[in-house]
């Protein structure tokens, strides 16, 4: 089953799911902002996209630099940054099997399907 963390009021998000519908595969959506991920789902995810913690934060939101841009902060704690201010996460996140992208550029959703 393929899954994609979705947040609707982002553009690229909203391609990703409609590549996800051109495809005529079955697919669920997980609005991440009204269904939060816990501890262990956010550290499933970063395991599937082989990424660090900080590789997923979006660095750019207000939140981010009000409260975390100068601070050194370990694996964990950006891990509980993430579950408390979903909105870092990076999106669309698109899941297949053991294997997940961020899809940014949605092409990457692409080369998750084949």
């Amino acid at each position: 089953m393929i899954t994609i963390y979705h947040n609707p009021r982002c553009s690229k998000s909203r391609e990703g799911l409609e590549l996800l519908k051109g495809t005529g595969e079955d697919f669920k959506v997980r609005e991440y902002l009204k269904e939060p991920l816990s501890e262990e789902e956010l550290t499933d995810l970063l395991e599937k996209l082989s990424m660090a913690p900080i590789e997923l934060v979006r660095t750019d939101e207000k939140v981010w630099k009000e409260n975390y841009k100068n601070r050194d902060l370990s694996d964990e704690e950006l891990v509980q940054v993430m579950i408390e201010h979903p909105r870092l996460i990076q999106r669309p996140i698109v899941v297949k099997g053991q294997t997940a992208v961020v899809g940014r550029p949605v092409s990457r959703i692409t080369s998750l399907l084949n």
